[in-house]
This record gives C-alpha cells, structure tokens and sequence, in this order.
C-alpha cells in the first residue's frame, strides 16, 4: 500500500454570505442564517489548506458579483479565484457579455455557475452565452439536481473549448436511500469528454448518513471516470457545518485517495483546481 504524502489543498468549493443582503433560501432560525465571512473562513481553517476557491451562494444579484470580486482583489493569499453566477448575465447579449469580460481581466470570475433542477431551468439567455465563456478560457459550472453528468458530457461535446464543472460528485442521491446506478451509468460518458472536471464535494451534506464505504465507492467511480487530473475537492463550506466542520468535509473528500500516486494526489488535490481556476497569484500554493 503506498504511503500517503500530503501536499497543500486548494479547497475548490467556499461560500461567504450576509442573510441581511440577500439569499432567500437561507431558513430563518437555520444554523446557515448568519454572515460567514472571509474572515470566519480563515479561521475555519483545515490541515495543509493553500487557499480556496469563492463560488456564488445563489444570491443572484450583481451585489454579489461584486462582493467576490472584491473579496478576491483583497484577500489573493486566500482566494485562488472566484466562481460567479451565469444566470444574472441572461439579459446580456454574448457581445455584451464579452465586452464585460474583457473589461474586467484578471479581475473576473475563473467560472460561471447554473443551476436548477435541469439545464432546462437555465434561463436561454445564460445558455446563450456558453461559447463566450469558452472564448475568454472561464469554466461553466454545473449544479443540477438531475442528470448533471449526462449535461456536463454533452455540453463538452458541443463546446470543445469549454471547461464544464460539476459540482458535488455532479449530484448523485444519497446512497443510503437510492440506488445511484443512473449517476454511474452516465459517468461512463465522461471518458470521451476531457474537458469535464469533477468536484469532490458535498460529500457530508448530501451523502449523510450513508456508509463510509458506500460514499468511497461513489469517489472511487468519479476518479476512475474522469481520472485525477479532471477531479478537485472542496468542503462546501460553511453549508457543510451542521453535519460537520471544514476540515472533517475536506478529510472525507481525500480519504478515497489514499491508494492513489503521489503526483495524482497532488492533481485532485490542489492541481486540477489551480488548472481550472487559479490566476497565478498563489504563489504559495503553486510550489
């Protein structure tokens, strides 16, 4: 068996959000409905974290856009980048929407991310804009409650240029009360499709209760598909808090890699997500 070697975590999936500016689907009296802060992040802390990635919280505003943005430009020694939400640039024309991307350079979102219970849920003016973010080299990413993978594999088909993410393993159910046979049918379509990268996310919160060994088995089937160089982890922090801290989510999402050779730790680890995300401006990280 080999032995592990740790090497610096980028923490590909982060949120920071103020209840009292927005984010309706935060519950009054849940323990999410508070401000987390980057502050609250940096003292979350885990073993052998680098930085971390921001993805949008679903505010869906262009407050929030500019609270990442912000956020980056402030703290570049903890944030490797920042993912946006597509769907506040539906009203926008993909000249438009270029236009945007330009003027922001380096400044602007490393991904853009859609959501909904389908792609069809996503407004066509944001799916509209897909061949931009393949222009301007920003990844689309992807949280959909049903067949993620199977869009991930064909929106990669259709936009060659196009880096698509799925979050959380791409969504399979809980395997303590569903058969996840669907999500393992279409990984397989992952295999043909090199610019799909898979996030090991979201394992303590969606997968709760389920058997350690059930949810290894779900990690192990997404690294044999998309091999560690398309695969990242993150915490889902602070989502992750009432099932368990930062470091307890992160140390679920690298303990299937154990078996794994050192340089394709290091790729899951913290590679694939500085690939997919970083601007150079880590240089800590990337050492």
């Amino acid at each position: 068996m080999l032995t592990p070697v740790k090497t610096d975590i980028v923490d590909a999936h982060v949120h920071v959000w103020d209840p009292a500016h927005g984010f309706p689907w935060i519950r009054l009296g849940s323990p999410h409905h508070r401000a987390f802060t980057l502050a609250d992040l940096e003292a979350a802390g885990a073993p052998d974290v680098a930085g971390a990635v921001l993805v949008e919280a679903s505010r869906g505003d262009a407050g929030e856009t500019a609270a990442l943005r912000d956020a980056a430009r402030r703290r570049p020694d903890l944030i490797a980048g920042y993912v946006d939400n597509l769907h506040c640039y539906a009203g926008r024309t993909p000249r438009q929407f270029a236009a945007l991307l330009r003027r922001w350079g380096r400044t602007g979102p490393a991904g853009l991310r859609a959501g909904g219970s389908t792609w069809a849920d996503v407004p066509a003016g944001a799916r509209a804009l897909l061949p931009v973010l393949a222009d301007h080299g920003v990844a689309l990413e992807l949280n959909l409650h049903a067949g993620a993978v199977r869009t991930a594999a064909d929106l990669a088909e259709r936009h060659p240029g196009l880096v698509v993410v799925l979050d959380h393993l791409g969504n399979p159910p809980n395997v303590a009360r569903a058969d996840p046979g669907d999500w393992l049918t279409d990984l397989a379509e992952l295999n043909g499709r090199p610019n799909v990268v898979v996030k090991i996310s979201g394992l303590l919160t969606q997968q709760r209760g389920a058997p350690t060994a059930d949810v290894d088995a779900l990690v192990a089937a997404a690294l044999d598909a998309a091999g560690p160089d398309r695969c990242m982890i993150g915490s889902d922090w602070p989502i992750c808090l009432p099932a368990a801290s930062r470091a307890d989510s992160l140390a679920a999402a690298t303990r299937a890699l154990d078996h794994l050779p050192a340089d394709a730790r290091t790729m899951v680890r913290r590679g694939t997500a500085l690939r997919v995300y970083g601007s150079g401006t880590m240089d800590g990280a990337h050492s």
